[in-house]
């Protein structure tokens, strides 16, 4: 039997996408894979959708609202893969997601993480938007605490799980929770590599984590506050803090809100 990859996706009132969302699994070229969907307290018809697939590898859980990350950590604490990775409910895999990812892993067997290109899509999927690709190999805790952009551009890493260990997100933040994950994975060590072929199809819109800044900036701020917690260099603590502060000011500015570009980047 090939290895087992656990699929974890949050839903929160997700009636219109939820569907091409686990289509998409169903697709998948790698067919031994279990997905766990949590559904956020929604209001909508979302649950009702998910109950219409039967396929046994798709299980099913409940809770109140309570955000993206207490979502992702009850299917992190139910997950039984040898990989996992997450999926949101309005984003789409590709066939080959999963199985383009795996093969990295066949190829490199020093790595841990593996990444893949992601293509944007406006919100119904008639325009492409861009692609972005990863540029980095290695051990990658300075690249995402200096967010280059070269090894993080969302939740799409594959990761190898390790026996014995727990894995949580930090719950309460709306924004940049999954960098959060990611570098906390780092910190205890571990490589990244990456797929040449596209893993994920992200889709933009009004409810993407971007379109909302100050909820972003209010997620890079805490961030920068745990970072305390790790024992990183100053000198990387504080080119993280630059960059936080340059990559909000500058997307205010392009909002067209100056007072609260300098008010982030004095503040």
């Amino acid at each position: 039997m090939s290895d087992l990859v656990s699929i974890i996706m949050p839903v929160y009132n997700g009636e219109q996408y939820i569907a091409e969302a686990i289509d998409s699994v169903l697709a998948q070229d790698h067919e031994n894979w279990e997905l766990l969907i949590i559904n956020d307290g929604s209001q909508d018809k979302s649950a009702e959708i998910i109950h219409t697939y039967l396929d046994p590898r798709i299980h099913y859980f409940e809770q109140e609202n309570a955000g993206v990350s207490a979502a992702r950590n009850l299917g992190l604490t139910a997950m039984k893969g040898d990989y996992f990775c997450f999926l949101d409910g309005d984003d789409r895999f590709t066939p080959h997601s999963l199985s383009s990812r795996l093969a990295v892993f066949e190829d490199q067997t020093d790595v841990d993480f593996v990444d893949g290109q992601v293509e944007k899509w406006n919100q119904d999927f008639s325009k492409h938007l861009s692609t972005w690709n990863p540029k980095f190999r290695g051990q990658p805790l300075s690249d995402l605490v200096k967010m280059t952009g070269h090894s993080f551009f969302g939740p799409s890493w594959l990761i190898k799980r390790k026996e014995g260990k727990t894995y949580q997100m930090m719950e309460g933040l709306s924004h940049a929770e999954d960098l959060h994950f990611y570098i906390k994975l780092a910190a205890d060590g571990g490589n990244y590599s990456f797929s040449n072929e596209t893993c994920l199809l992200y889709r933009v819109h009004n409810q993407s984590a971007m379109s909302n800044l100050k909820g972003l900036g209010a997620g890079y701020l805490t961030l920068d506050i745990n970072l305390d917690q790790l024992d990183l260099p100053p000198s990387l603590r504080r080119a993280y803090t630059r960059k936080r502060k340059s990559i909000m000011f500058k997307s205010f500015l392009r909002a067209g809100k100056v007072w609260s570009a300098f008010r982030y980047l004095f503040g």
